[in-house]
């Protein structure tokens, strides 16, 4: 399964705190899965074989800090296991353009790791592809950089450029070669970005 993270609602689509769901967004043009609004579920969903692999698309459409409260019954209700799943999102540790593959680990301060993991019942063995958009400088700034700003036309590609996972890293990804994945996605010197 591969999710991204955002805020629901047209005021928040172009700003750094929603990286994740446009990333995802672009995931299922480029493979041809339509991604429709399901009440229910409180999620934007999509269903594709990728690369021969059946893999769900989520996109909660709860607030970025109630995230948890659309994935955490998702799983359950497909059966999928956490370890099964790839979450996209903003990263303020990194630089627009720089993109980093993790497996597992805490929230690392983002509301809507730690939304997810609270609905996971603490489980935090999940992949994670936090994408970069850079710090204001400030922590009490940090709330409107993330919500309110949007990121300019050229930041937007870079980091959707910096965080494009091509066909080989994805079969790892879903045949769960996660160090494979890390180690290529990682490696990738920020100037090539």
């Amino acid at each position: 399964m591969l999710v991204g993270l955002g805020n629901p609602g047209a005021a928040y689509q172009l700003t750094r705190h929603n990286i994740g769901a446009n990333w995802l967004r672009a995931l299922a043009l480029r493979f041809d899965i339509t991604l429709k609004h399901d009440r229910t579920k409180r999620a934007e969903v999509g269903r594709g074989l990728l690369l021969g692999h059946d893999v769900r698309l989520l996109i909660p459409t709860t607030y970025m800090n109630q995230s948890g409260e659309a994935i955490g019954p998702f799983l359950r209700y497909f059966r999928i296991d956490a370890d099964e799943m790839l979450v996209a999102f903003d990263d303020v540790a990194f630089d627009v353009g720089q993109t980093r593959l993790k497996f597992g680990g805490g929230p690392g301060g983002h509301n809507g790791l730690r939304s997810l993991i609270s609905h996971l019942s603490g489980d935090r063995d999940f992949g994670r592809l936090r994408i970069g958009v850079g710090h204001p400088g400030s922590s009490r700034d940090l709330v409107p950089f993330l919500t309110q700003v949007k990121m300019s036309e050229l930041d937007r590609q870079h980091a959707l450029e910096s965080s494009y996972l091509d066909d080989e890293l994805l079969v790892w990804l879903f045949t769960g070669d996660w160090q494979k994945a890390m180690t290529k996605l990682n490696s990738v010197p920020n100037d090539e970005v």
